[in-house]
């Protein structure tokens, strides 16, 4: 009876043992998973975070651009001043005068050459926006006209020549940055030619030489302002030009450009 108790004590201790080996080895199975799940998100939760830095560096970035932009472009006024040039034709060279009087069998000579005019340039614009304004323009351009040896009025072969243009338009930036732009701008107007200065101001005379008569035409400007910020408030400015005329009655299509310095004022 005694042997059959132990018997008995010792299947159940046996049992018991098994039980909680059992026991162990499924808690130290399972372990490993739940380790493991941390590790597989920690790559993940890192990428995210990297993301989120980098999206947060960006939006600091384009919130200092836009601010420098609405800083150098936000003013209601810009005037301007600064040197012009123009590659102008100051006459259609007819006749080329041998002799006076003029002899109409005489055959018409060449068109005169380009002249190359210096002036100067101011103007200012008033922006209804960061990109749109309206620009009032006033320039002047000086030179001397080549009309070919004469003897119309001693032998002048050089006359002067001049143009003052009045014009305006709109002015549209179509590329903004906080250290330079780029405009498009157009305008239209009236020129004022002075050919007859060394012919003591005789048209007919100057006509004589090959020059237009003097007169009140149309202009039309086309150019791509370029400016550069040394400010938000002060700028140099490099405008390529194309410039139409109405001289005599015929259309001089002429390239030149401007080079100005920019004052802003009036801030929204």
């Amino acid at each position: 009876m005694s042997s059959f108790s132990r018997l008995a004590l010792l299947l159940a201790l046996g049992v018991a043992a098994a039980s909680a080996t059992l026991a162990q080895s499924s808690s130290s199975s399972s372990n490993p998973t739940d380790q493991a799940q941390p590790e597989t998100q920690q790559p993940a939760a890192q990428s995210q975070g990297a993301i989120s830095v980098q999206a947060r560096i960006k939006a600091r970035r384009a919130k200092r651009r836009a601010a420098a932009i609405h800083e150098a472009y936000s003013n209601r006024y810009e005037a301007y001043t600064g040197f012009a040039y123009l590659r102008f034709v100051p006459g259609p060279g007819t006749p080329a005068i041998a002799a006076a009087p003029p002899n109409p069998a005489v055959p018409h000579g060449p068109g005169l050459e380009h002249a190359h005019e210096y002036g100067w340039n101011v103007g200012a614009t008033r922006y209804f926006s960061e990109r749109l304004g309206v620009t009032a323009d006033i320039r002047g351009y000086y030179g001397t006209a080549y009309v070919y040896p004469n003897s119309v009025i001693n032998g002048i072969n050089n006359p002067a020549v001049s143009q003052y243009a009045f014009m305006a338009g709109p002015t549209y930036r179509f590329y903004l940055h906080p250290r330079y732009s780029i405009s498009g701008r157009l305008l239209a107007g009236v020129e004022k030619g002075d050919f007859s200065g060394d012919t003591n101001h005789s048209s007919a005379l100057a006509t004589e030489l090959g020059l237009w008569p003097d007169s009140y035409v149309f202009a039309f400007s086309a150019s791509i302002p370029v400016e550069y910020n040394l400010t938000p408030k002060v700028a140099l400015r490099v405008a390529p030009e194309y410039l139409i005329t109405g001289f005599g009655s015929t259309e001089q299509y002429t390239r030149g450009f401007s080079s100005s310095l920019v004052y802003r004022i009036g801030k929204k």
